[in-house]
């Protein structure tokens, strides 16, 4: 956390009443928790959501870490170490759901800028639930079981990177003419741009949470690291040097290569592609971004269903149904069943 979120505590104190105030993402104010009234967070006019952080690899310079006040929780099962700010809201692991454990205070990088939760905790119910209702061949209680779910809010850890790629490639792809296939060869040059690509920075950021996050994601809609709109949440710390987050996301960044490479060529029925890469003018960001996180039981089984902070996008893990699996797979046997005797129908006219 930076040095002004951590000197803004005493301003998460109500100037009525003195009570304790938490950000309420619908208001997108800080909220007192006695007395009701509302109180705005106040930003660093200077902040500016476009600036980035210049990276050369082959002179690294180190980041400047701070010692945070407040020391970390620490999650006895899954290892997560996050701080909440303000009125704790949660006694558990935003990630897992385990017991939290007090840590002594620990060294992490400063976050750049963070984008406040725009979806409060009953949205983030609701948009659970609405997606349940979705899912066809999810048992039919289901619902109720998400419907009780502990909801955790949690600012996560994550990466911008831009870059810019000189790239050289060799492809191999395949021409059919008449019954014959034969492979050729082809070679070419490209330049292309990365911007903002969206990094998670935190070994829990699973593939459920990053994909509720890396969709719409809009870096204008960056704010100051404030005191104000972490109050009442979790924050995950970023411990990860840019080195590390450079790597994180290299099959990422591949990937994206490969598919740029394959438009670039114009070539359809691409075998195999090789390529070199010489990139340059690296910037980055170290950011939060909001996410809940609701946890259920199914059986024995803990499950998730994560909200997306900004806009709601949801995703989760379910149990299926077998007999609504035996109904569909029933309903598909009939159906070809059906098909196979009308086509036999119109064959014999």
């Amino acid at each position: 956390m930076t040095d002004s979120a951590q000197l803004n505590q005493t301003d998460l104190q109500c100037a009525q009443c003195g009570g304790q105030c938490r950000f309420a993402p619908k208001l997108g104010a800080l909220l007192c928790q006695s007395c009701g009234t509302a109180h705005p967070v106040v930003d660093d006019l200077s902040f500016d959501p476009e600036t980035e952080i210049s990276f050369d690899p082959d002179t690294p310079r180190l980041d400047v870490r701070k010692t945070p006040e407040t020391a970390a929780l620490q999650c006895g099962s899954c290892g997560g170490a996050v701080v909440f700010h303000g009125q704790s809201i949660s006694e558990n692991c935003p990630y897992c759901d385990g017991a939290l454990v007090r840590t002594v205070a620990d060294e992490s990088y400063d976050a750049l800028g963070m984008i406040p939760f725009a979806v409060d905790a009953v949205q983030a119910q609701t948009k659970a639930l609405d997606w349940v209702a979705r899912r066809w061949v999810a048992p039919s209680n289901l619902g109720e079981h998400v419907a009780g779910s502990r909801v955790a809010g949690i600012y996560v850890p994550f990466w911008t990177f831009d870059s810019v790629e000189a790239v050289d490639y060799t492809i191999l792809y395949r021409v059919n003419s008449g019954k014959s296939t034969s492979t050729r060869t082809q070679r070419g040059s490209m330049s292309t741009k990365f911007d903002d690509m969206l990094v998670p920075a935190s070994g829990h950021v699973t593939p459920l949470i990053r994909d509720g996050i890396l969709h719409d994601f809009d870096p204008e809609k960056l704010r100051p690291v404030n005191a104000g709109y972490l109050a009442g949440f979790a924050a995950e710390r970023h411990h990860q040097s840019v080195e590390e987050g450079l790597d994180l996301k290299a099959d990422d960044k591949a990937l994206l290569l490969r598919n740029r490479i394959k438009r670039h060529s114009g070539k359809s029925n691409v075998v195999s592609i090789r390529y070199v890469t010489d990139t340059t003018d690296i910037r980055y960001r170290r950011i939060l971004l909001p996410v809940w996180i609701l946890h259920y039981t199914w059986g024995d089984t803990p499950k998730k269903v994560v909200v997306c902070g900004l806009h709601g996008r949801t995703f989760g893990e379910r149990p299926f149904s077998t007999i609504k699996l035996l109904g569909l797979a029933a309903l598909a046997s009939l159906a070809s069943a059906l098909l196979g005797f009308l086509w036999g129908a119109f064959q014999i006219f």
